[in-house]
């Protein structure tokens, strides 16, 4: 049996909302667990008539097969903003207000008004345009599952660039989340300046 490389029913998704709002845009998120780095997010504008083969929740994508994508993706999109929360918004706001506030930045960074924004889980940033979400909406709407590899890729670059600046906490490894191996690097070298202050209460006993 021949393996699928367009996911047709996330484009017939976005086709329905289209009969009602034409300019969709697709919202998600990267990094909202991790104990270090910058929350990302990213808005897609596609064209109805866009068709991008292997695109699907950036989770269910080779690493591999997300780089190609996301320079597919912003090659073929009418719009696209990938937009940060710093780790110093992240512990002053709390991560979910940080991550509303990425979102929010990407839209507005599309340079485009959105008839409406689909936005991935169960929590609607503040936008100037209307929105609805969409559980699970990675695996469910092409122009989520695009910005979810735009978010998804760049955050795991920035992170490399991390490992670059602070090699002893093995960044490229884990990516800031909470593995074993990063939870040892911590409690051998402390928190960098580049670490989220309030997720490491329980790891360091602060």
């Amino acid at each position: 049996m021949a393996r699928v490389t367009l996911h047709k029913e996330l484009f017939e998704y976005d086709s329905a909302v289209r009969n009602d709002f034409p300019l969709i845009c697709g919202v998600d998120e990267a990094g909202r667990g991790p104990l270090a780095g910058d929350v990302y997010a990213a808005a897609v504008i596609l064209e109805d008539d866009t068709l991008i083969e292997y695109l699907n929740d950036s989770k269910k994508i080779s690493e591999k097969r997300r780089e190609l994508l996301f320079d597919e993706i912003k090659a073929k999109a009418k719009a696209w903003c990938i937009a940060t929360a710093s780790v110093e918004e992240i512990d002053s706001l709390n991560i979910l207000q940080a991550t509303m506030l990425a979102m929010k930045r990407a839209v507005d960074g599309l340079g485009i008004e959105p008839d409406m924004a689909l936005v991935d889980g169960n929590r609607l940033p503040e936008l100037s345009c209307p929105a609805q979400c969409v559980i699970k909406g990675d695996a469910t709407s092409a122009s989520i599952a695009a910005a979810s590899v735009l978010a998804k890729v760049a955050r795991d670059r920035y992170m490399r660039e991390l490992d670059q600046a602070y090699p002893q906490y093995q960044f490229s490894q884990h990516k800031g989340y909470g593995t074993k191996l990063h939870c040892d690097m911590l409690r051998q070298y402390g928190p960098s300046p580049v670490h989220r202050r309030t997720f490491l209460k329980k790891i360091l006993g602060e």
